[in-house]
């Protein structure tokens, strides 16, 4: 996204300090809600299975990440009442929205992996 300083003047925009999109974006661009996005694309799943399938995201991370993306309106979290208590979380409408532009970003990141780490192995021979 391009901005022009005028842009960057309204009350809406993301490059001002104040202004609530930015939080969205802190919360769609973090690499957790990133990966249970992505663990959620095809339909619910437990809090134990995300963790399997998103290999080093700690118990407390996922928590605090679910949460927020419950609060947000982003995931549903359900609890049956059976024994044990079973609780599975889904992507809300507003989530599904979601999973195409981060798809997107994933995709650009697998195609141009080579291209950055080489890149970042430049820079750190230049470094050094």
């Amino acid at each position: 996204m391009v901005t022009t300083s005028s842009e960057s003047q309204l009350p809406s925009s993301p490059y001002r300090a104040d202004c609530p999109t930015r939080r969205i974006l802190d919360r769609i661009g973090d690499r957790w809600t990133v990966l249970i996005v992505g663990a959620l694309w095809d339909g619910s799943a437990r809090f134990s299975e995300l963790r399997r399938r998103i290999e080093g995201v700690s118990q407390k991370m996922l928590t605090q990440t679910l949460r927020a993306l419950e609060r947000d309106g982003l995931v549903q979290r359900t609890v049956y009442p059976e024994v044990p208590v079973r609780v599975e979380y889904t992507l809300t409408e507003a989530g599904r929205t979601l999973r195409e532009p981060l798809r997107a970003l994933e995709e650009w990141s697998i195609t141009h992996l080579s291209d950055v780490s080489a890149s970042q192995k430049a820079y750190d021979r230049a470094a050094s």
